[in-house]
């Protein structure tokens, strides 16, 4: 009875085996029958990538302007067929479309937690490449399948191998195999030689990794292992081999590559290097059809690109300007000037260039005092001339100007620089410094990539001799970018919750498949909000007293920013925020060894040119949105550092006819005691954010840290660092509010 009952149970069984395995069968038939091969003649190869504004309609360019000739197969070199047959599927004559261990491997890579993907042949990648925008999932991998299998079987193999090198991305450009002869060797592709065919082969992989100027090395190792595999298939002889010199390529060419030549154009290429470091190769950003939703706003740019039309409008040629502005509450960038020039090789992206930032950072040296509970009303000593225990030189204020005892607040708004100096000195550089990496997200090196210059792999924020920073700080002495100010005053106008900046908020396929949705990071606290609210209250008179107050009487914060050299000035800042924009405008030369002077040969101040171009721009962008509220009142009372009395109140000369004496008035005192707080250096938790990736290069021209002002660490003395003050007749107002 026992073995009866096995014996059903087993005779189950394989009918349920034999049903599943019939069922299957009929599954796969009915799919296979069903599938459809679209003409490879009605294939658009070549699928354009879109870069849309931030309302995912407006175009902003288009990438990947064509540069191909199609060719039928017997117009491509047998040396070069054999190449790419010997790099990418060498058994693509006998295979039937698809690789049974390619796919058995991907599927374990898969399960393994690898990345999805499927065993590729040539006519597989075909597959994926023109009819499935190389969809990934498994959904896509299942398609590819069919789709292969059914080709193979309805194509010649020349046919598919023809479409394929037709339809493959090389690079710098070039689709397709004839395009990517003349490009790289100015040859056509029935001329193409063994060893130009492996050079090529060895792009199809990665055509930006594997660019022989990019990266020589790894491409001279590929290419040796396409010839290699010739050889083990007997297309090349062990002497063709053993005789073979890497050939000669030339040189990258300034095509623009669909990239807008003026201003937008810089975005783009922000854009495209924000999705290079989250992984799109090349090939998808090129040729792979994707549309590109930016955080730019249309209105915004424009009103960015007329801001600096207008006022520079008749102003000396060799002046360069920047803008950035940035939503304080995600992070994304609503508008972006770099410069006039996009693409190609006269453009220049200003808005990464490293130049000293002058008094525009004196508000972090502010909320470091203010963590130690040294308020906004505590005064320090701005004589000037003043010298201090870290620097043999004196610090002067722009024009003379002196308070012997102003507040921090005063000494804001009229820019003293030896009141912020002292008060770096006082807090401690190194606390500033940190405050300042936590607020813009800047790196504890700037990366070492050629595009730093002379500070390239330097330790940030710091004398490029020594790495060590200074009081000097306090004023501006060390390199920053207008982006990175943009991002810092963004971080005060959010609470002291930091962003990182970012471009890209949606990428989408052709057929509308969300590939990224990105909002921006989930932020960082790192600075206190009492002490943002106070910081950002000693700000709101710096517009009114440089005559850039907004329209309509709008709150705003802001610092204004000049770097100078001797008399002349090399850099000009105007940085500010509302609750719901920041927006930094520098102004400078090619090399800040050239003086930066307006039309009428005067010196051109962070108040003037720079400022006018950041009230347009503020102005225009926010007409009809909102009035925001700034803080009206500091939070954080008292002084716990090494403050000065306030001065005596004056006394009135006698009456002349009753010669009675005028009673002075008692000083006033503070009815709130102040905050008790530890002087020890506050420690964060996080280290600073790194960058995502490498800014474009510097202005060219631009001078070597020894050619700048002093800093403690012993660059060469200049008495007029980081100048602002009464001697500009536009910021010799008195402050309103």
């Amino acid at each position: 009875m026992r073995t009866q009952r096995r014996r059903r149970r087993l005779k189950v069984l394989l009918g349920l085996v034999a049903g599943a395995f019939l069922l299957l069968g009929v599954f796969v038939g009915v799919v296979y029958a069903t599938t459809e091969v679209p003409d490879p003649d009605s294939v658009q190869n070549a699928q354009t990538t879109v870069v849309h504004y931030s309302d995912g309609t407006t175009e902003m360019a288009r990438l990947g302007a064509e540069n191909r000739t199609n060719v039928p197969i017997g117009e491509v070199s047998p040396q070069a067929r054999n190449a790419v047959l010997a790099a990418e599927n060498r058994s693509f004559y006998t295979d039937p479309g698809i690789s049974a261990t390619g796919i058995l491997r991907a599927a374990w890579n898969n399960l393994t937690g690898g990345s999805t993907q499927g065993g590729s042949t040539i006519t597989q990648q075909y597959v994926g490449l023109s009819f499935l925008d190389n969809d990934a999932t498994y959904q896509g991998k299942f398609q590819e399948l069919f789709l292969a299998v059914k080709l193979d079987n309805t194509a010649t193999k020349d046919e598919i191998l023809e479409s394929y090198l037709n339809a493959i991305y090389f690079g710098r450009g070039a689709y397709g195999i004839e395009a990517a002869a003349t490009t790289y060797f100015g040859v056509p592709a029935s001329q193409l030689t063994a060893q130009q065919g492996a050079v090529l082969a060895v792009l199809v992989r990665n055509p930006t990794v594997y660019d022989p100027e990019n990266n020589p090395e790894g491409a001279q190792d590929r290419w040796g292992l396409v010839l290699d595999g010739m050889v083990e298939e007997g297309w090349l002889t062990q002497q063709e081999r053993d005789a073979s010199v890497y050939p000669p390529v030339l040189p990258r060419t300034g095509t623009n590559l669909g990239i807008p030549s003026g201003p937008e154009g810089l975005v783009v290429q922000r854009a495209i290097a924000e999705l290079e470091a989250k992984g799109y190769d090349e090939q998808q950003l090129r040729a792979g059809g994707l549309r590109i939703t930016t955080t730019v706003d249309k209105r915004y740019q424009d009103a960015a690109i007329s801001s600096v039309a207008e006022v520079m409008e008749g102003q000396p040629d060799p002046l360069r300007e920047a803008l950035v502005a940035i939503d304080p509450r995600t992070g994304a960038v609503r508008a972006y000037y770099g410069g006039p020039t996009g693409s190609g090789d006269g453009a220049v992206d200003y808005a990464q260039a490293l130049r000293q930032p002058g008094s525009s950072v004196k508000p972090y040296v502010l909320a470091t005092a203010l963590e130690d509970g040294i308020g906004v009303t505590a005064r320090r000593d701005g004589s000037s001339p003043k010298t201090f225990p870290d620097r043999p030189q004196p610090v002067t204020n722009s024009g003379g100007a002196s308070c012997g005892a102003c507040t921090l607040m005063e000494a804001m708004t009229r820019s003293l620089n030896t009141t912020y100096y002292g008060l770096a000195y006082e807090v401690g550089a190194d606390r500033v410094r940190q405050n300042v990496l936590e607020a813009t997200g800047l790196p504890e090196t700037w990366p070492a990539d050629p595009s730093f210059g002379s500070l390239a792999g330097k330790n940030t924020l710091a004398d490029p001799e020594t790495g060590g920073t200074g009081a000097s700080i306090g004023i501006g002495q060390y390199e920053m970018r207008p982006i990175d100010q943009a991002h810092g005053f963004a971080t005060l106008a959010n609470e002291g919750v930091e962003h990182e900046p970012f471009f890209v908020s949606r990428v989408t396929d052709t057929q509308g498949a969300v590939l990224l949705d990105y909002d921006g990071d989930a932020g960082d606290r790192v600075l206190e909000a009492d002490v943002v609210n106070d910081t950002t209250y000693a700000m709101t008179d710096v517009a009114a007293y440089s005559r850039r107050s907004l329209d309509g009487g709008r709150e705003v914060a802001s610092k204004t920013g000049t770097q100078g050299r001797g008399a002349d000035n090399s850099d000009a800042w105007m940085v500010g925020f509302t609750p719901s924009l920041s927006t930094a405008v520098w102004m400078g030369n090619d090399s800040p060894a050239d003086p930066i002077e307006d039309a009428s040969g005067r010196i051109v101040y962070g108040s003037g040119l720079p400022g006018a171009i950041w009230q347009t721009f503020m102005d225009t962008v926010l007409a009809d949105t909102p009035e925001e509220d700034l803080p009206d009142r500091a939070l954080i009372r008292g002084d716990t550092g090494e403050g000065v009395p306030e001065p005596a109140p004056r006394t009135r000369a006698p009456d002349p006819v009753t010669a009675q004496p005028t009673r002075p008035s008692a000083p006033s005192t503070q009815s709130s005691a102040p905050r008790t707080q530890s002087s020890a250096p506050r420690t964060q938790s996080s280290a600073p954010q790194t960058q995502s990736s490498a800014p474009p290069s510097a202005p060219a021209g631009r001078s070597t840290a020894a050619e700048a002002p002093d800093v403690a660490g012993g660059r060469p003395a200049d008495p007029a660092t980081g100048t602002e003050g009464a001697a500009d007749p536009s910021e010799g107002q008195s402050p309103t509010r």
